[in-house]
C-alpha cells in the first residue's frame, strides 16, 4: 500500500523508527478528498519483536505534529477506538463525515486550533481502494 500511495503522489508524510540501524516503525499520512486538509493515518506498522514499547505511540505523535505544523487541518484513521482516543482520535468528530469506511471505527484529530466543519463527503487515495 506504501508502494501504491508513492507511486500515485498520494503520500504525505511517511516517518519511521530506528531502532540502532533497523527500522522498526512506520507511519503512513496521505492526502484525502474533504470538505478541509485532512490526512488518513494509514498504515501504521511495528515490527512484532518491538511492539508494546511505545513506538507506534511516538510514530503517531511524531506524525499529528508535523501534519500540524505543514497546515493540515485534521486527520482521520480506521482503528480501534480504545487506541486511538489517547491521540485526540474521536468517533463522535468523524460520525458527521460520509465515506465508504464510514461507522464506529472511522475517526478524526483536530489538529491545532482548527474549527470543523460539521460534516461532509471523504474519499480516500485510491490505493485503500485495493485493500
Amino acid at each position: 500500500m506504501v508502494d501504491r500511495l508513492r507511486a500515485d503522489g498520494d503520500l504525505a508524510l511517511s516517518l519511521v523508527a530506528k531502532l540502532e540501524s533497523d527500522v522498526v516503525g512506520h507511519i503512513a499520512f496521505s492526502p484525502m478528498k474533504a470538505p478541509i486538509r485532512a490526512l488518513a493515518l494509514a498504515p501504521l506498522a511495528v515490527a512484532e519483536r518491538v511492539r508494546g514499547q511505545g513506538i507506534g505511540a511516538m510514530l503517531i505523535r511524531t506524525g499529528l505534529q508535523y501534519a500540524a505544523q505543514a497546515g493540515w487541518q485534521c486527520v482521520f484513521v480506521l482503528g480501534d477506538p480504545a487506541y486511538y482516543a489517547s491521540f485526540g482520535f474521536s468517533v463522535e468528530a468523524a460520525a458527521s463525515f460520509d465515506c465508504v469506511y464510514a461507522g464506529p471505527h472511522l475517526m478524526m484529530c483536530v489538529l491545532g486550533e482548527n474549527r470543523m466543519p460539521s460534516g461532509g463527503m471523504l474519499t480516500y487515495a485510491p490505493a485503500f481502494s485495493a485493500l
